[in-house]
Order: structure tokens, then sequence, then C-alpha cells
């Protein structure tokens, strides 16, 4: 068997999404999701320009080796745009291998762990009350842990907070959008924000919370040590982890559970905080991380220091990699939940799944391969329109620098 075509697919039904599709003599086809949030395009090209020639020809069922190839051949190994297209490759060579075997994907993995994953939802709202209502929707859909985010009093915008309360896409804007933040007014804010919660729905939901990478470690502990009372699930993302020993800090100041990774693109970027338990839940993702192949590195480091997976799965990765996730979670022991923003009725026309949730739990089908396919003549007809992520300003100006 031999790989004869490889195309990469561009589309936006409600957002960009770069899926590359790899072809096989016997007419086997597999799917990966190559998308990289506000920087798609670099994707593209790294694909189109650098390694899709070097596939053509090869078995399609040498995973591995393809793997290998595509990181150690590169001279500049790692980086978003590198492991990205990597991942890419991987989890559509794992899609094909998959349904070669008659499988689905978890099967081929090592069967099933669970019986379904645990999903978080997003609820968001301009204040605390209209937060309060929203994690009570999700609540009443039959989410069993539910991510909490609220507007700070006198800022005029806050990430992770939309008027679209399900389908809340922050890349919004043909040229960076430049908010407002102040550290001192969101400390003082959102253990209120949790306090109410509480009070309203008591300690069977579980609550987690996203600090964007906002804090310094010493800001980030005393975060964590006023949110203890309110037993959150985790607090994520305190501080950027470039330096991995900030969260050494972080840890002595608390025992609210922390959870990070969504932003990293190998085992090196965790390999500290994870061996030091610096932290509970790693959140590296299969697209961004180099694909199944490298996440059950990463996971298989975490397991022996008790650390669980908690993937990022929000819209900026498409359905193929929440189908790829899916699979995962299921197979993987230390598994501790999934991050679940839904995608619009337009992004599951393009990718059709056949993952359902359930009562709090995304169940994934029977069907061979990681399930998730794409129809691209309905592609086409979303075009890519460029967008970024928004960049941060303290109050005086100061581009924000943590």
């Amino acid at each position: 068997m031999k790989i004869i075509d490889a195309r990469v697919i561009v589309s936006c039904p409600g957002r960009n999404f770069v899926t590359l599709k790899i072809i096989t003599d016997e007419g086997v086809y597999g799917i990966g999701d190559a998308t990289l949030n506000g920087r798609e395009l670099a994707v593209v090209s790294y694909l189109q320009d650098h390694v899709l020639p070097c596939l053509i020809g090869r078995d399609p069922q040498q995973i591995e080796d393809i793997w290998q190839y595509l990181y150690r051949g590169c001279y500049w190994r790692r980086g978003a745009v590198t492991m990205t297209a990597i991942a890419a490759v991987d989890v559509a060579l794992w899609d094909i291998k998959a349904k070669l075997a008659n499988m689905p994907l978890y099967q081929l993995l090592g069967g099933r762990s669970r019986e379904g994953v645990m999903v978080y939802g997003h609820a968001n709202g301009a204040d605390i009350n209209e937060t309060i209502d929203e994690v009570g929707r999700y609540i009443d859909m039959g989410y069993k842990a539910v991510r909490a985010q609220c507007g700070i009093p006198g800022l005029p915008s806050t990430y992770g907070v939309s008027g679209d309360k399900m389908y809340y896409e922050p890349a919004n804007a043909d040229l960076p959008e430049e908010n407002v933040w102040s550290t001192e007014k969101y400390l003082h804010h959102v253990p209120k924000l949790f306090e109410g919660l509480r009070d309203n729905y008591g300690f069977d939901v579980h609550l987690l919370h996203d600090c964007h990478h906002r804090l310094s470690p010493i800001e980030a502990g005393r975060l964590g040590k006023d949110l203890e009372p309110y037993r959150l699930f985790w607090l994520e993302d305190t501080v950027p982890a470039e330096l991995q020993e900030r969260f050494r800090l972080i840890r002595q100041h608390t025992t609210t559970p922390l959870a990070v990774g969504e932003v990293f693109h190998s085992i090196y970027d965790c390999s500290t905080l994870i061996s030091e338990q610096l932290i509970d839940y790693i959140r590296a993702t299969v697209v961004h991380a180099g694909g199944i192949s490298h996440v059950r590195r990463i996971a298989a480091l975490a397991e022996i220091y008790n650390v669980r997976t908690g993937f990022h799965g929000a819209t900026d990765l498409s359905p193929v990699t929440m189908g790829a996730a899916l699979h995962f979670d299921t197979w993987v022991p230390n598994f501790g939940i999934q991050e679940y923003m839904r995608h619009t009725d337009a992004t599951d026309e393009v990718f059709p799944s056949d993952y359902t949730f359930e009562n709090g739990y995304l169940k994934v089908g029977d069907t061979p391969g990681h399930g998730v396919d794409i129809d691209e003549n309905l592609a086409a007809e979303y075009p890519y329109q460029r967008a970024y992520l928004p960049v941060n300003r303290l109050q005086d100006g100061t581009l924000f620098n943590w």
C-alpha cells in the first residue's frame, strides 16, 4: 500500500479550519486536522510546500517511522507550525490504519477504559448573575462539569466572555483586537463568582476556571488559595509555562488543582511540570502536540506521576481533532476530563461525525477510524477569512507581558 495523494482543505464554516486528507492506492483515505488559530495559512504552506511531497509513495501503515521522519528529519524541530503539521499527518494515518483494521480507533489503541468521556462546557456572562444563570443552563443540559468565566467590573471586555453563549470564537477580527486588562480587579472579583456558584448549586457539579495565562506565579498562588473553599475541579493556565519552574511557587501556596498545556507542542514543554507533580492535569492536545503518536507519550509520562489528561477542546479544534481526542480519551488509563465547546451547525455539516453527547458525557461510535469525515463540496462554500486572537494591554497601555 502506498500514499498516492495528499491535499490540504481550507474552509471557514463559522471559523477557519485546515484539514489534511491523505489518500492511498487502495482507495482508503484518512483525515487530519491542521488548524492553528490565527496562523492557519502558515501550517498550510508548511504542509503543501515541505511535508506532502515527502509523503507520496510511502507506506501509510508505517505511522511511527513517518512521525520520526517528519520530526527528526527537520533540522528546526518542534514549534507550533511544525508540530501541528506533523499532528495532521499522524491523525490521518491513524485514521487509515483503523479503517484498514475495520476497527474504531479506540480499539486499535487498546480498547475501552470507560463507557463515556466526561466533558465540561463553557458558561460565561457579562457579570456574576448572568454567569450563574449560564452555569444553571449547562447543568440543565446534563453537564456534570462547567467552566465559569465572567466579565470584570471596570474592564470593557474580557477574554473568555462573549455575547454568543454557545459558539464563542475568540479569533474575531481582521486585525488583532486590543483588550484592556487589570489583574487587581480580576483577583478581587473571581472569588465572588465561585462563592455565588456554590451558594446556588452546591458542590455536586464540578466547576472549572481559566486564567488565560494572565497572572504572575505569586498572584496565581493567591488566587488558588482564595478559591480553595469552593473546591474547583481545576484552575487552568494561571501563568505561561515557558518557564516550567514557575509552578513550583504556585504549588507552594495552594491546594487548588492546576491544569496547563493547551499551547504546548511536545513532551519537553511539560516534562518538569509532570515529573515534579507541579500540575494535576495536562492539557496538551492532539492537533498541536504532534498527533496521537506523541500525545500518547505525554500521557504515559503523566500516568507515572498521577497526572491526568484534560485535553483542550475549544472551537479552534475541528471535529476531526475532537473525534481523535475522544477515541484517545476512551482508551487512555489516566483520563481526567475533556473540554467540549460545541461547533456551529455549519461546522458539523462540513465535518459529519459519529460522536454523541449524553448526560454529561461524549461517546464515540464504532465507525472504523476516528469517526469524522469532511464534505469537500460543502467546505468549498466557506472560503477562508483572516481572523486574529485579541491582544491584552494593561490599563496604562503597557503590552501585557507575563
